[in-house]
């Protein structure tokens, strides 16, 4: 198993089932409600063309739509597709952030494996970004843990292209959960998001942040590197401090205003969070919403 998952957490965290806050679609008889009734939907999603794809699958109106080539994809469906949005842009590489994230999508994705249903993986890095199919499949944690296993955080967010083409692509109903540190444009994620919640997704955000990234403790002259660039700066901070913490103080504001405004799912967590702890959290609220 890689190192950022640990059976033994995810085991403890097996006795609270991940279930969505809305109806999804599937024919899988499960734990979450489906807005189908006495029908089996067999379609499960588009995924761009690759060469040596059977060409009787592509969908010419899917392509008259948006120039480009899709081709349908069709298993047996299940009641809950969890899809993990993982933010691998060169500012997660900060810190332990980007171990955070892993450890989050690495448990998830056991989790909701385990219980029965499927889940796949939106990686994004340097301005690119993939999309693995969410399956239930024999041997999908092996390819989704190989696939996080190889992600090494650098270059420019793609989180917002990823989010908008996985929502135009695909028409069945997932619960797409995010994680990333959302340094990057708000009106962007704004549009990605409502993208996702108009397309009918259940959507989780987990904000990975760290505690030097709110209150930084520098007590003399350093010199910050852009990340996701090659600018730096040679910065005072006794002079930018209280100008530095005002700022982040609007955006932790703006972002939680987006996220609730979007109907999101919103999570804030600190890097020297217990994951096991963030996760009981939520899956207990998300049982105990269900249950009313």
């Amino acid at each position: 198993m890689p190192s950022f998952f640990d059976a033994r957490i995810a085991e403890r965290l097996a006795a609270l089932p991940l279930v969505a806050r809305s109806a999804m679609l599937g024919s899988v008889s499960g734990r979450h409600q489906s807005p189908h009734r006495g029908s089996s939907v067999e379609f499960a999603e588009y995924r761009r063309y690759q060469p040596g794809d059977d060409l009787r699958r592509l969908d010419w109106r899917a392509y008259g739509r948006s120039d480009r080539y899709y081709v349908k994809e069709f298993e047996a469906d299940t009641n809950l597709r969890l899809i993990l949005v993982l933010d691998a842009s060169g500012s997660m590489a900060y810190a332990n952030k980007f171990d955070v994230a892993r450890q989050l999508a690495a448990t998830l994705a056991y989790l909701a494996i385990g219980q029965g249903d499927a889940s796949g993986l939106v990686s994004a890095w340097d301005g690119q970004y993939e999309h693995m199919p969410a399956r239930r499949i024999a041997g999908q944690v092996e390819q989704l843990f190989a696939r996080m296993e190889r992600l090494q955080p650098v270059g420019d967010n793609a989180v917002c292209e990823a989010i908008s083409e996985f929502a135009e692509s695909t028409r069945q109903r997932a619960m797409v959960v995010l994680i990333s540190d959302f340094l990057f444009d708000l009106d962007r994620l704004k549009t990605s998001v409502e993208h996702l919640t108009f397309r009918k997704h259940d959507v989780v955000a987990f904000h990975v942040m760290t505690a030097e990234e709110i209150r930084p403790s520098w007590d003399r002259p350093v010199r910050l590197q852009d990340m996701e660039g090659d600018e730096s700066m040679l910065v005072d901070p006794e002079e930018i401090r209280s100008g530095y913490e005002t700022a982040v103080r609007e955006y932790l504001t703006n972002i939680e205003k987006l996220m609730h405004r979007s109907a999101v799912d919103y999570h804030r967590m600190m890097t020297d969070d217990a994951v096991e702890d963030v996760l009981s959290r939520f899956l207990s609220a998300r049982l105990g919403d269900a249950a009313r």
